[in-house]
């Protein structure tokens, strides 16, 4: 299995994105084109009535594992083990909650269903994946994410039981770091990404970080 795509052949130069962020228009999606993408920096982001849009945004998110910050009470929750915490055992489970799940101030969902067939594919060929936070056999939580180029990028995220969805992004934080990676792309920081110690960067910074990252990328176990 390759860990990232070498040359681009889909894309333009994501460091040439407009100040929107757009690299590129297009409707096609496969592992290819997904694995070219983010191998270069840059993410499908499908926005109603247009076209599907790849992004590489000026600045972007990323969680620098050193900046990471538990609050207390999380830390407490995630001690108490009444969760069961997998990974890829529900790839399509999850990221169809995701897809389901309310956010304020968003009448839809960017994870449409396209989206999901062609990340169920990219998962069976090895470079999406999820982690689960069970209650008995109920799925309560999960983060699915893109493992390309040496880089984890965390796509969504859902909770039905509090917390759950946090405990699964610290589960794969724990991961990475134990394997020897240092910061996670976040792509946007939202509220909850920034309690936790996620911050902006510039553009040209993040696409620095890609590159150094491809001369040491190496496979992850995931467990």
């Amino acid at each position: 299995m390759k860990l990232f795509s070498e040359k681009r052949r889909h894309f333009p130069d994501p460091r040439l994105a407009n100040r929107d962020g757009i690299v590129a228009i297009g409707d096609h999606l496969d592992t290819e084109i997904l694995l070219e993408a983010y191998s270069f920096g840059i993410f499908p982001w499908p926005h109603e009535e247009y076209p599907l849009l790849w992004f590489s945004p000026d600045p972007r998110g990323v969680l620098d594992f050193a900046d990471l910050k538990i609050p207390r009470s999380l830390a407490k929750k995630r001690k108490k083990q009444n969760l069961k915490v997998t990974t890829n055992r529900a790839f399509e489970s999850v990221i169809r909650a995701c897809a389901h799940s309310h956010r304020p101030g968003q009448d839809g969902t960017w994870i449409t269903e396209p989206m999901i067939r062609a990340y169920i594919e990219f998962h069976r060929a090895g470079y999406a994946h999820s982690v689960e936070a069970w209650i008995d056999d109920q799925l309560v939580g999960g983060v699915y994410g893109v493992y390309v180029a040496g880089v984890f990028s965390g796509e969504s995220m859902f909770y039905t039981e509090s917390d759950a969805s946090k405990i699964c992004l610290l589960h794969i934080i724990d991961n990475l770091q134990s394997q020897g990676l240092s910061w996670m792309d976040i792509q946007m920081v939202t509220p909850n990404l920034e309690a936790l110690g996620g911050k902006y960067i510039d553009r040209e910074d993040y696409l620095d970080r890609v590159e150094e990252c491809k001369r040491n990328a190496k496979p992850i176990v995931w467990k």
